[in-house]
């Protein structure tokens, strides 16, 4: 860590130590500064002309110490990493605002917070994998039963659910087509809007403005009265100012050197609508022409390089990410007969695709359309058993089984996902994918931080999707992943 980035992340920690407490701290992370984390460096760009730690983004507006900045850093690309939690938990012997019982700890109730041990064991989820518990009641009208909750933690209640998931950046927004990862934010169910290409991006930031509110009367635990109208809008624009990706990498320096297009500010300037380059005909908006699966030309420029270079790594591994076959089956939302929404797709049982048939905007890497799938990595199988079809260790998470009451089907999940906004059991365990930009600032990865690192990540797809990947291959692909 260089003096120049060990300051910066010095002011980080004494600005988040005394936010809310009177003193004062430093008033700006300015653009360009870079953080540290296990791929090289990460960089957030505002268009707003920096990181303003003052505005009510990082002020405590409920009454528990928190602020959206206790759980959306920016020295974790606007999110948190599992490593950086632990930190601040051993810094402050778990009494930082992030550990609270309202949702921080594994269950809100008969939790024992009074040690550092006992601290360490409550919060013990969101120390090792970053993760939040979610607290959603069954909606009254839904198709379907919760017939019984295995979970490791109390909080069996079968009534109101907990999912344990990983906060999402809040940068980069306005690429979004659907706001949290079970698109509540984005849904008439809930007072919001859901975002389709004639209503974005207004519909954006008005499910922004209502999140905003519904984070701090939540998670912060507020009365309602803050944020105010005028610092709804402040937040909500400090949100659509901010640009995050990975700026340096190791071995391979600047990730804008040389041509690349690296880093957060390109991001600026990337052309982006609903349902741009979408694969799937029902999803996609006649404006985007036909479907690339090149999605991302970030590193195009290092493809000549030597081979040993390690900036022809990111280039091999970009190569593998846009041009991999993959034959995708069994992803609910994609393969079944209704996609997320109602509408009909006729089933596509298998689809000839790749990895930007559900990362496919352009340079970014989410799904364009607000379309949640079930892709597997929160469903444990077999019966029993904590791996599941992907490879991944589920076993610190709970166990959900709900019966259709049309047909009696059963099907067993970690996470409820959208069915839990709207009732439906075909939508059980459909959540969206994230960004990938700034991947190497937040691990572990996915929804509910299953994979601790990015080969784990490729090694689900392996064994999810039967891709075959060289070593080669994955070592490639982890270069590009961690590059962005």
């Amino acid at each position: 860590m260089t003096i120049e980035y060990k300051a910066i992340w010095i002011a980080m920690l004494i600005f988040l130590a005394v936010a809310g407490s009177g003193q004062r701290g430093p008033a700006i992370v300015p653009n360009g500064a870079h953080f540290p984390n296990p791929g090289g460096t990460s960089s957030t760009y505002s268009t707003a002309g920096g990181i303003d730690l003052t505005g009510p983004f990082f002020q405590s507006m409920g009454t528990n110490g928190r602020s959206c900045g206790s759980c959306h850093q920016p020295s974790d690309g606007m999110s948190v990493s599992a490593a950086h939690v632990q930190q601040r938990f051993d810094t402050t012997q778990g009494l930082d605002p992030i550990f609270r019982t309202v949702d921080g700890s594994n269950c809100n109730h008969d939790i024992d917070v009074s040690t550092v041990e006992a601290r360490s064991a409550a919060y013990s989820l969101l120390r090792t994998r970053g993760l939040i518990r979610i607290a959603i009641q069954v909606p009254a009208n839904a198709d379907f039963a919760v017939v019984s909750v295995d979970n490791p933690y109390a909080c069996g209640e079968t009534d109101t659910i907990s999912q344990y998931r990983r906060p999402l950046p809040s940068t980069n927004l306005s690429f979004l087509s659907a706001v949290m990862f079970d698109g509540r934010e984005s849904s008439p169910l809930t007072g919001t809007i859901k975002i389709l290409p004639t209503n974005y991006p207004q519909s954006l930031r008005s499910d922004l403005l209502h999140q905003s509110v519904d984070a701090t009367t939540g998670h912060a635990q507020g009365d309602g009265t803050r944020p105010t109208p005028a610092e709804q809008q402040q937040i909500v624009d400090f949100e659509m100012a901010l640009f995050t990706a990975q700026a340096t990498g190791r071995g391979t320096g600047n990730l804008d050197a040389r041509g690349a297009t690296g880093g957060p500010k390109p991001l600026i300037s990337q052309p982006f609508f609903i349902g741009t380059n979408s694969q799937i005909p029902v999803f996609e908006n006649p404006a985007s022409g036909p479907f690339n699966p090149a999605i991302f030309n970030t590193f195009d420029a290092w493809a000549g390089l030597p081979y040993n270079d390690p900036r022809a790594a990111v280039a091999r591994g970009q190569l593998v990410f846009n041009s991999k076959p993959i034959s995708i089956t069994g992803v609910a939302g994609l393969n079944d007969d209704k996609a997320a929404g109602g509408l009909v797709t006729g089933g596509i049982p298998v689809i000839a695709g790749f990895c930007g048939t559900c990362h496919d905007t352009p340079n970014v890497g989410n799904h364009s359309f607000p379309t949640p799938l079930n892709i597997g990595t929160g469903e444990p199988t077999p019966a029993n058993q904590s791996i599941n079809l992907g490879g991944l260790d589920l076993s610190y998470l709970p166990k959900i089984t709900v019966r259709s009451n049309v047909t009696g089907e059963e099907k067993t999940t970690s996470d409820l996902g959208q069915a839990l906004i709207d009732g439906r059991f075909d939508h059980v365990g459909k959540i969206k994918g994230p960004i990938l930009r700034g991947l190497s600032a937040r691990a572990p990865y996915f929804h509910n931080g299953s994979a601790q690192s990015l080969l784990d990540v490729v090694h689900f797809y392996e064994v999810r999707f039967g891709v075959v990947f060289t070593p080669q291959e994955e070592a490639d692909l982890v270069a590009f992943l961690s590059s962005l």
